[in-house]
């Protein structure tokens, strides 16, 4: 680990993926700072950071924050939606704010985006790809990676951005909410099953950031497993790690019903995406297809 990147600015620290990133940063001797609206030992205020700019001696800055889009307890409203939109836009210009002003910059910003911003379709998605502004997520996340944009004067500073996909984690994200029904029996595809689901474990996921801190990569790379998986290969995978069956798909309009279209599309469509930037520059994946990182995520604990 060099030691010019022993400190880390986290936003979004006390979520599901910085819980894990905070737990993986620490247990490699980085001392991690966390942007949070509660006040506590290693933490900064969202406030503090615009007031008094980056915390000395910062050599990191990864920001993970953002309001769960998934979640069922809020009705997709248009103040609903403009919270996601800030709460991603606003944090993130925020930091590459600070970091242009400070007088001493860290050595690297790494940004989360989405694989929203590709049209889901038949096509093979890498990062090369051109991105169209389609729907209310294509255009999230193109204004949530325009905002970690640094000014072009700034040189010292290398910029990272994942386009994560869907965070499998035992304790958070949407594992947590399949996990009663698939123990139960009650799991199954959503319609056809046969979109692609862009996956990752929750592990590979806080390893692709750390892999981005301490090697020489810069620019946009696709934070996806090398292996697709189609929805119904996931939940027969995920039911087969339980010893359960999956012969209960959910139709769409159920999803449509509780998300509206435009949120369900997340889950009703999908794209193919990989992470060839990630391959070509070295990082080997822990959990490559989506059978071993289900069995790891029914083998740990809650």
């Amino acid at each position: 680990m060099s030691k010019e990147l022993g400190n880390v600015l986290l936003g979004g620290g006390s979520g599901f993926i910085g819980k894990h990133l905070t737990s993986l940063l620490t247990s490699k001797g980085y001392n991690v700072t966390i942007i949070s609206r509660m006040p506590g030992a290693s933490r900064i205020s969202w406030t503090d950071l615009q007031t008094k700019g980056l915390p000395e001696s910062t050599t990191a800055v990864i920001n993970l924050a953002g309001q769960n889009v998934m979640d069922f307890t809020q009705r997709w409203t248009t103040g609903f939606k403009q919270n996601v939109f800030n709460s991603r836009v606003k944090t993130t210009a925020s930091l590459a704010e600070a970091i242009a002003k400070a007088p001493k910059r860290p050595k690297v910003f790494v940004a989360i985006s989405g694989v929203g911003a590709y049209k889901p379709n038949d096509k093979e998605y890498t990062e090369s790809s051109i991105l169209e502004n389609f729907d209310f997520f294509s255009k999230l996340c193109i204004e949530w990676e325009k905002a970690a944009c640094l000014p072009k004067e700034v040189t010292d500073c290398r910029q990272v951005i994942i386009r994560s996909g869907v965070v499998l984690g035992r304790d958070g994200g949407m594992i947590k909410q399949l996990y009663l029904p698939f123990f139960l029996g009650l799991g199954g595809p959503v319609g056809s099953g046969m979109q692609y689901m862009p996956w990752i474990h929750i592990d590979d996921l806080t390893r692709l950031i750390l892999f981005s801190i301490e090697n020489n990569v810069e620019g946009v790379y696709n934070g996806v497993a090398p292996t697709p998986a189609t929805n119904k290969e996931f939940s027969n995978a995920f039911a087969g790690a339980l010893s359960r069956p999956a012969i209960f798909p959910v139709p769409k309009f159920v999803f449509n019903a509780l998300l509206s279209e435009e949120r369900a599309n997340m889950i009703t469509k999908g794209q193919k995406v990989l992470p060839q930037r990630y391959q070509e520059a070295g990082f080997t994946y822990n959990f490559p297809n989506i059978t071993v990182a289900c069995q790891d995520l029914v083998q740990k604990k809650a």
